[in-house]
């Protein structure tokens, strides 16, 4: 569209369903891989990604030619159809339903991606939920604990 000029920064967090330590270290790479496509494809611009085994963050520059619930469908349907084919999980792969998305200017750029980076290192020390609390207080997101995470035992 002419005339139109756009600078969006998103940072996403979701979790693989009832929390489950799924994701791999064996074939985590190919996974990130597979969904930095699925995002360039869709036109925005992967500026990190990383995962440990219960949950993944990415952060883009978005194209708002897509809205956020567009993409994040794609990518976690895509990304967990192909896990599945790829026979990468004993159990069916599910990503949980929802997920986190929250926006940043320009100046945190390398802030977010280093943060990023530094998953497996964060999360010896900290939980995945302790950190999505934390994410969601710092933005001011309102959220009932009750239903930020499913359970197994809540199916």
């Amino acid at each position: 569209m002419a005339n139109t000029y756009t600078q969006l920064y998103v940072h996403f967090v979701f979790a693989v369903k009832f929390r489950k330590a799924q994701l791999s270290v064996s074939w985590d790479e190919r996974m990130r891989l597979y969904i930095t496509a699925i995002v360039q494809n869709n036109g925005h611009k992967m500026l990190a990604i990383n995962n440990v085994d219960d949950h993944i963050h990415i952060f883009i520059g978005l194209n708002p030619k897509q809205s956020i619930s567009q993409l994040m469908q794609l990518v976690k349907g895509d990304s967990s159809e192909w896990i599945n084919k790829q026979n990468l999980c004993i159990d069916k792969f599910q990503w949980q339903e929802g997920y986190g998305a929250f926006s940043y200017a320009k100046s945190q750029i390398d802030n977010v991606v280093k943060y990023i980076a530094k998953q497996q290192k964060h999360h010896q020390k900290e939980s995945f939920k302790e950190e999505y609390i934390k994410i969601l207080d710092a933005f001011d997101v309102d959220y009932d604990e009750r239903y930020i995470f499913n359970d197994l035992a809540d199916e």
